[in-house]
């Protein structure tokens, strides 16, 4: 594992310890370099899909792509990096029970969309806006009004 402070290649396990109900290894490294310590994560490499865009291309599964539009979503909004991850990993392990070797996109936006109307509504419009590309503010005023009608109806 490569130091992410001196870019030294050896080192050694100080601690190791399971961590997300055991899907996962957390690992505390000490550089034989320069002596820093820093922690790194293991997971099972799993076979996950790949990802059809509406263009038709095709690209590898991408859990960051996941994380990074939650986070974009719910920036300066009440909602921990924690609970990001958790939401992260829901959808991941979603698309991984599918069992499909490849999936649409529209797929992964919707699971996405599913997530962020339990978690936050304002963080759904956002990332709403985005991923249905709403071309004015009419098709943007009409989602408000779907979510307002649901949260009444609750």
């Amino acid at each position: 594992m490569k130091c992410p402070f001196c870019d030294e290649l050896e080192d050694k396990v100080v601690d190791s310890r399971m961590a997300k109900e055991g899907e996962v290894i957390r690992r505390r490294r000490e550089c034989l370099g320069c002596k820093r310590r820093y922690t790194t994560y293991e997971r099972v490499e799993e076979i996950l899909p790949v990802v059809v865009k509406k263009d038709g291309r095709r690209e590898s599964f991408d859990r960051t792509k996941i994380l990074a539009g939650l986070k974009k979503a719910c920036e300066k909004r009440p909602i921990s990096t924690a609970t990001i991850e958790v939401v992260t990993d829901r959808i991941e392990k979603r698309i991984q029970e599918m069992g499909e070797t490849e999936i649409e996109s529209r797929i992964v936006g919707e699971e996405l969309m599913k997530e962020l109307h339990q978690l936050d509504q304002v963080a759904y419009v956002r990332f709403a806006s985005v991923y249905r590309e709403f071309k004015d503010i009419d098709q943007f005023m009409d989602e408000l009004r779907t979510l307002a009608q649901q949260r009444r109806d609750r």
